[in-house]
């Protein structure tokens, strides 16, 4: 069925990389939910006024906010393609995660709303008069349910949207509560007990625990949280196959919406090299990665020794001392200073971001190790933190 309305409706379904073809697959999931959605809410809300029962009227309103959210997602989508203008020079991509965020705002205060009315259905609790008719579309809802998870679930993955991929989990939570509804009626009308109230409150605090991690995920990606490491080890491992290029380093990914990334590193070229040749292996290797990765990249040039034994085994050496210390730590950007009694190794150590609070300490006890391999080295270290 997935496949089918993507055929029907997708024109050019694999250029995902193009804004609009991801625009087409953002409004099929949006309107396809919306319907879903809007169904399923009104048949759950005529089901829960004949029967009485207060949990089947609180899955009836979550879908209802679902078919907000879908409404609401497909409004930041249409935003998050407008062209680029003066003030906004890398577009309007970080709509789709503001939307995302408006939309688990409100599944949030749909949650409050239904544990309150859970806990007065509680306190005056009612035997809801369940029939078979309701138990079966219960059924038919959590198919419905399951179906739309794995529908969103593969259009996130084919346009690798943070929005859809929100969605598609919050299908899967609205299929367990509504298993739970199914449960407490399947309970009122064979045992005569009202669980009813209780079912409720389970969906509701359900409800809440999938807003609040949705909403972590979206402020993650608005404060600008670490990209994903498969990506950064593609661009690396691509980068290393060009001539000349002896290593990176110091690669930072700036996200600014599905499908524009910014990218920076820096490329080790060995320092005998022709400058203009390494200049233009750069300039290819910034308009590959943009082909492959549709990524913009700017790649800054270090010059490095590597035909020098001397260097290479000094370089060797800091890189063990380094990894015993903690095999997290990196270094690059090595150079050396022979002053004849006093020989100068001078790098960059590049060390996670948690273990800023003993820089002081880390460093003497780099120096104090280095010196004491022989009295003439001394080491002059620069602190970075990863970006990735």
């Amino acid at each position: 069925m997935t496949n089918l309305l993507i055929k029907l409706f997708i024109k050019d379904k694999e250029n995902v990389e193009n804004q609009e073809v991801r625009g087409k697959y953002a409004m099929l999931s949006s309107i396809t939910g919306i319907v879903v959605n809007v169904l399923l809410s009104a048949f759950k809300l005529v089901m829960g006024i004949i029967t009485g029962s207060m949990s089947i009227i609180s899955d009836a309103l979550n879908n209802v906010t679902d078919a907000g959210s879908s409404i609401v997602t497909m409004v930041g989508f249409k935003m998050s393609q407008k062209k680029i203008d003066t003030d906004h020079p890398w577009g309007h991509g970080r709509m789709e995660y503001i939307t995302a965020f408006f939309v688990d705002i409100l599944i949030l205060l749909v949650g409050f709303e239904l544990l309150q009315s859970s806990i007065e259905k509680i306190i005056h609790p009612e035997l809801p008069a369940i029939s078979n008719i309701t138990i079966i579309l219960l059924v038919v809802a959590i198919l419905a349910k399951l179906w739309l998870f794995v529908f969103y679930k593969k259009i996130a993955k084919t346009i690798n949207s943070a929005a859809i991929k929100g969605t598609a989990y919050d299908s899967i939570s609205d299929s367990i509560s509504t298993l739970a509804v199914l449960i407490s009626a399947i309970v009122a009308k064979f045992a005569g007990i009202s669980i009813d109230g209780y079912v409720s409150l389970l969906v509701s605090i359900f409800i809440l625990i999938t807003g609040l991690k949705a909403i972590k995920e979206i402020i993650d990606i608005l404060l600008g949280q670490k990209p994903d490491p498969e990506y950064v080890k593609s661009i690396e491992e691509f980068a290393s196959k060009y001539d000349t290029i002896q290593g990176i380093h110091d690669i930072m990914v700036h996200d600014y919406g599905p499908g524009r990334k910014i990218v920076s590193f820096h490329a080790e070229v060995p320092a005998n090299s022709d400058i203009c040749r390494a200049h233009d292996i750069i300039d290819q290797m910034e308009q590959d990665i943009y082909d492959k990765f549709g990524c913009i990249t700017t790649v800054h040039m270090d010059p490095i020794v590597v035909d020098n034994e001397e260097i290479n085994t000094m370089r060797k050496m800091v890189e063990d001392i380094v990894k015993e210390k903690n095999d997290k730590f990196s270094i690059h950007d090595f150079r050396m200073t022979d002053g004849g009694e006093r020989i100068n190794l001078i790098f960059d150590l590049v060390i996670p971001p948690e273990e800023n609070a003993n820089l002081e300490k880390i460093i003497s006890e780099l120096q104090n190790q280095i010196h004491n391999k022989d009295p003439k080295y001394h080491a002059v270290i620069k602190v970075e933190n990863s970006y990735v």
